[in-house]
């Protein structure tokens, strides 16, 4: 068996404290948990990381650790001849009660605690157009979750009684006998799973897993005004909780679809409004795109490009804010690329003409003239 070091597999140092080794324990089982981690080796990895936390986080398996290593509980490097550590099984320990401590849940399935477990959490990626997310929709979706088995009313059998290996408790005490001593150690019991009890009769229908997995369709009314990005929670929805634990979440995240008019600033609109250069000149008169319909807008004469103009209450409804938003005009002045003759013309005697009351030009040909 290849030598580990637990205080590396943790990201630690060997003086870390106790609080430290909680800490990167923690961080640590959440990163590589097999119920969010679905990369193959995860498993494994967590395993590890729960295998270096069982002993440095007991002062006197640590102190046996530093001292001869991980062979100290592996029976290997020659310690047999001493009563050693052989035998000892990071099998036996329990991973998940350690990770529920720190987290608040666990796997579900397969590993049933006596304690109230909660439900595992759904994501969901629901897309909407641009139109949906302001207005508000109505969607349904499909999601596979665990619950309880109605044969058993989620127990996992029939005719339960006291587990004759725990007497009841959930959890055993085993000796191991090493050259600092006897050392107890209390795990899960293997018999029960930690429930305290057997069944005379298994469950056919959930084969004693309590829980069962079933897709169902899920109903949800979209609030006006989500954005791209943002995240809703329905209580309760997600897998069944264990031994009176509540059920778990479903998050559901919103993907919104871009508009091809507007860009959306929170609850504000944007939109870019094209002017031929007549237009932006002499003033004109446009229908305006909003989200409830074309309004007619005057722009004066003498419109700049990226003029931006303010038409209130034009912009989002939304239920998250509680606020209706403006609609923003940017005008965009789009200078032709190509002309015929006669506007060609038009344009050469124009350029004849003098701006007197245009200040810009007055100061720029007044720094040539100096």
């Amino acid at each position: 068996m290849a030598k580990k070091d637990y205080y590396e597999i943790l990201g630690v140092s060997k003086d870390a404290s106790e609080a430290d080794i909680k800490s990167a324990f923690r961080k640590k089982a959440k990163e590589y948990h097999p119920d969010v981690n679905k990369d193959p080796g995860a498993s494994n990895k967590f395993k590890e990381i729960g295998e270096a936390y069982s002993v440095l986080s007991d002062a006197t398996k640590r102190k046996q650790y530093d001292q001869f290593g991980s062979s100290a509980f592996d029976g290997s490097g020659g310690f047999q001849g001493f009563g050693g550590f052989s035998g000892f099984d990071f099998d036996d320990f329990d991973l998940g009660s350690i990770f529920e401590q720190f987290m608040g849940g666990g796997s579900r399935r397969g590993s049933a605690q006596a304690r109230p477990t909660r439900g595992d959490d759904l994501l969901v990626k629901l897309n909407l157009t641009f139109e949906e997310a302001i207005f508000g929709t109505e969607k349904n979706f499909k999601v596979t979750v665990d619950e309880a088995c109605k044969t058993c009313g989620g127990e996992g059998g029939h005719d339960k009684g006291t587990c004759s290996a725990c007497s009841g408790r959930g959890r055993v005490v085993t000796e191991q006998r090493t050259i600092l001593g006897v050392i107890q150690t209390e795990t899960t019991c293997h018999a029960c799973s930690g429930t305290g009890f057997k069944f005379k009769n298994t469950c056919e229908t959930c084969k004693g897993k309590r829980l069962n997995r079933k897709t169902k369709t899920i109903n949800f009314k979209v609030p006006k005004g989500v954005e791209h990005g943002d995240q809703m929670r329905m209580s309760g929805r997600g897998g069944a909780g264990l031994n009176g634990g509540p059920n778990g979440d479903i998050y559901i995240n919103f993907s919104v679809k871009d508009h091809p008019l507007y860009k959306r600033e929170s609850d504000d609109l944007i939109i870019e409004v094209p002017l031929t250069i007549t237009e932006a000149v002499m003033g004109t008169t446009k229908e305006i795109p909003t989200p409830y319909g074309s309004i007619k807008h005057t722009f004066d004469s003498g419109t700049q490009s990226n003029t931006t103009i303010r038409l209130r209450g034009k912009g989002i409804k939304s239920d998250k804010t509680s606020r209706t938003g403006d609609l923003y005009i940017v005008t965009n002045v789009v200078i032709p690329s190509k002309l015929d003759r006669k506007q060609k013309s038009l344009f050469k005697d124009l350029n004849k003409t003098k701006f007197d009351n245009n200040s810009i030009f007055k100061d720029f040909e007044k720094y040539i003239e100096e």
